[in-house]
């Protein structure tokens, strides 16, 4: 197996479960913060900044408070802000955690990190905010409404900082490989879904006419 899986995901759409799933059923590696403890032991950078910044928008007045920290580093000096030293950290790792095999990545651009990775599936996963309402809810004993406004701040921080950084649209068909609704089929036949995705692109079926150019059509 050769397939890199990079999955988007709006919060409370069970895009992170599904991707667990995915690495198991599969037998391959998943990462999601896991990915930020590989990038903080590469950079030099302590774990906790990269928590601060994860999946964040581009914040002048964050930043600024931020950047005091990386002049206190050892050999840093006047350049990126540590806010793009992270993001490039991020990167970086993700495209070195993609050179040593098969793996689930969730999040932080992961898609368009390994645009140039032919055997790179990108997916988003999605549900409607009812569905996605009633599942934080209970996840984290929360009200309705609470949970609401949790995902409504969650999705919003996510697209900014997916935008900023792709300059593609967060969740849009345009930006990734396939777009799925979670809760149509629901989490196990979204899981069974995306195997039979990877077995097609690993082992893909030609049609007729591919199978020989020149035989003619009837």
């Amino acid at each position: 197996m050769k397939t890199i899986i990079t999955i988007g995901r709006q919060f409370g759409s069970g895009g992170k479960e599904i991707g667990i799933r995915v690495a198991k059923e599969l037998g391959i590696p998943f990462y999601d913060k896991e990915l930020l403890q590989e990038a903080a032991k590469k950079s030099g950078l302590c774990e906790k900044i990269f928590e601060n910044f994860d999946e964040r928008p581009k914040s002048l007045l964050y930043s600024i408070a931020m950047d005091s920290y990386m002049f206190a580093l050892p050999g840093s000096g006047v350049g990126d802000s540590l806010e793009q030293q992270v993001y490039l950290a991020t990167f970086n790792t993700i495209r070195h955690i993609a050179d040593q095999g098969p793996c689930v990545i969730i999040g932080r651009c992961a898609d368009y990190a390994l645009a140039d990775y032919p055997n790179h599936l990108s997916l988003f996963i999605s549900a409607p905010l009812e569905v996605r309402i009633q599942r934080v809810a209970q996840r984290q004993n929360l009200t309705p409404e609470k949970a609401r406004q949790l995902i409504v701040k969650t999705d919003k921080r996510r697209a900014s900082y997916y935008e900023y950084y792709s300059s593609k649209k967060w969740g849009s068909v345009d930006s990734y490989h396939f777009c799925i609704d979670s809760s149509y089929l629901g989490l196990g036949r979204t899981v069974e879904l995306i195997q039979a995705m990877v077995a097609h692109k690993e082992h893909p079926i030609p049609s007729p006419t591919e199978e020989d150019p020149t035989r003619p059509r009837t």
